[in-house]
């Protein structure tokens, strides 16, 4: 099982950016998905996950800017960063809880990692 992340890059304040991860390999099912974002110096966060049904969470400072979505059909998770700011750049990481072939538990599945960065 891997995860692929894309859509990072370089966006000016208030800008948006649309990052892309989709799970691929031998999956069984999937049940949550989300993102996590690294920055110089600091411990990874979460930014917004989404379980299985739907439901979505995510940390204040995102709350009204940044969507998660997922295309279960595709095995993939969406997130829309709209008028980001300068401290939303960090290495963003997609996760999943993934029960793949031939085994009865769901594990934990990290992305590479793709890195969006907010300057003027």
């Amino acid at each position: 099982v891997q995860l692929q992340a894309s859509g990072g890059g370089l966006v000016q304040p208030g800008g948006s950016l649309r990052l892309s991860c989709a799970a691929s390999g031998s999956i069984v099912s999937i049940n949550s998905m989300g993102w996590y974002r690294q920055a110089p110096g600091k411990q990874r966060e979460l930014v917004a996950t989404t379980n299985r049904g739907g439901t979505a969470n995510y940390r204040d400072s995102v709350k009204g800017r940044f969507t998660i979505s997922r295309d279960s059909a595709k095995n993939t998770v969406y997130l829309q960063m709209n008028s980001l700011k300068p401290e939303d750049t960090a290495v963003y990481y997609c996760n999943a809880e993934i029960r793949s072939g031939g085994t009865y538990v769901y594990n934990n599945y990290w992305g590479q990692g793709t890195l969006v960065t907010v300057s003027s």
